[in-house]
């Protein structure tokens, strides 16, 4: 079976895979940035699939992520392409936008001062 590229002719093929646009991904690192200048976050891991896109989010590199940040456009009509998923598993936040759906683990970077 051979996947066909979207194109101008052909806008309903499928892609062979779903990844983060320009933007998308600079919305997701000036986060991360931050996170690592902070401390919380150490590593980073990109997977590009056929019906997803995942930044996964790492303390150190050798375990499980403590965040998956995915881009599923297959949801892009009913609860939002993107979603903030917890190592659990738990989906944090879903949403249309993703600077908002980002905010979540914004929240996690603001700590009392004691």
């Amino acid at each position: 079976m051979t996947v066909q590229t979207p194109s101008p002719l052909n806008p309903q093929a499928t892609p062979e895979q779903t990844s983060f646009d320009r933007h998308e991904l600079g919305a997701i690192l000036t986060l991360y940035g931050r996170m690592v200048a902070a401390g919380e976050w150490r590593d980073y891991g990109i997977s590009c699939l056929r019906d997803m896109a995942v930044f996964s989010i790492f303390r150190r590199t050798a375990e499980h992520p403590l965040y998956r940040i995915e881009k599923r456009p297959r949801l892009r009509n009913r609860q939002g392409m993107y979603a903030v998923v917890a190592m659990d598993g738990q989906i944090l936040k879903r949403g249309h936008d993703l600077p908002t759906v980002l905010r979540v683990l914004e929240r996690k970077l603001i700590r009392p001062v004691e």
